[in-house]
Formats: C-alpha cells, structure tokens, sequence
C-alpha cells in the first residue's frame, strides 16, 4: 500500500543557497531540490536506517571529502520505497542584503597593505514566513521531524505533514504542475513538454505534461513508480 503525504515547509529565517550567480548577486530561486530534501529532513544517514524519522534521532550525516556522493547517499531510499519531490514556493517573498568586506592583509605580521580594495557583493534570499510545499511517497508510515535546517546559514523551518487518504492509481496523460527532478521521471514517464528551472546539482522542470502512471489525491495527478535516478 502506497502512502502519500502533502509536507510543507515554513521558513523562519532567511534563506539562502546560490541558486544562480550575475555578476555580485548571488540570487536564491524560490525551489528546494528533492536533493536538498533528503538530506534536510534527516533521511540520509540518520542514526536508524528506517521509514521513520524522529526527533529523538542523532542526526549523523557527515561528508569529510566535501565531494557529493548523491547516488550513494540516494538509492537506499529507493530500496525503502520513499520518494520526496522538489518543493515549490507556496508563497514567498524575498529580501535583498547587501555585504560588504575590505582587503585584510594589514592583520598579517610585518605585511603592509599596499591597496584597500573593498570587495561587496549581494545575496538575494527568501524571507521568513514564505511556505514551501512538497509531496511524499511511501510504502511505509513516515514521521519527519518538525524543525529542520535549510540553506547556506543553517536557516530554521518547520514541518508539517499531512497524509492524503485512498490514493488512487491511474494511466494517462497529464500535468503535474510542480517541480520535477527530470532525472528521476525520464525512465518511468513519457516527458510531453516542461519549462525549466535552472539550478545545481540538476535542473528542474515544471508544469511537465506527461504520459504513464499517476496517483491522483486532492484533485491533484502525482506520478506514480519515479524513483532516485543518476547519469550514468
């Protein structure tokens, strides 16, 4: 039996991680990367290799090399059925912050500064209340945590979960107008058409007309059989 759960996220601070970089601003998009997801909301080598998640858990996930292991990391959550999609902004608003530093060679013994050349830049990020939404599917029941982590400054979020009941599966061509990893929906779906969302580790696509398998809740067609999937 196939569980799906509506997750949506509040922020409480500013968020920020370098979606795209123009020149000095540094700008947040208003998606969060299933990636980003997986790791936020302890599903990745938390201290139980389980479907459930709690804040009882010791949260122990370190990457020493600062190399992405995504595959790694990812495919276990395959074996255990759980699938996040990328979350969209349900409302958001963004802020501005200007920084600004100066060359500190004058800290250095016996070092004169032979220039003060300020260096500055600006961070675009998204302010505290905008809400995010995400969907979930598991094979099991799942409890996440209620706070989280998100972003560059380690930015506070809470999270509710909320479980839609009956989920029926159908077959046919569709619109799931939320952000897709084009990756994980390549192999199981036919991709009719999609807008893009430019952002690392992989782009995003959104409003994706598609054919194949699709669980419907809520008025709302999610595919159904996507899983974690990685160039090969």
């Amino acid at each position: 039996m196939v569980m799906i759960y509506r997750c949506t996220i509040e922020l409480h601070d500013s968020l920020y991680f370098a979606t795209r970089e123009i020149g000095r601003l540094y700008e947040t998009e208003a998606v969060l990367h299933n990636y980003a997801l997986c790791y936020a909301l302890g599903l990745v080598d938390s201290d139980r290799h389980s479907t459930t998640v709690s804040e009882e858990h010791t949260y122990r996930y370190f990457c020493p090399e600062q190399v992405p292991k995504y595959e790694e990391h990812l495919t276990p959550l395959n074996q255990q059925g759980i699938y996040i999609t990328p979350a969209r902004a349900v409302h958001h608003t963004s802020v501005l912050n200007t920084w600004k530093y100066a060359n500190n060679n004058y800290h250095v013994e016996m070092e004169k500064t032979q220039k003060n050349i300020p260096s500055f830049g600006r961070a675009k990020e998204i302010a505290p209340e905008s809400q995010f939404e995400c969907f979930i599917i598991s094979e099991k029941p799942l409890t996440l945590p209620k706070w989280i982590r998100l972003g560059k400054w380690m930015s506070k979020a809470e999270v509710r979960l909320e479980e839609f009941s009956k989920p029926r599966r159908s077959h046919s061509e569709f619109i799931f107008p939320y952000p897709l990893n084009p990756l994980d929906v390549m192999f199981s779906h036919q991709v009719l058409s999609y807008d893009t969302v430019n952002m690392p580790p992989v782009s995003l696509i959104r409003n994706v007309r598609m054919q194949g398998d699709y669980y419907e809740v809520a008025q709302l067609k999610i595919p159904a059989q996507i899983q974690y999937r990685f160039r090969g």
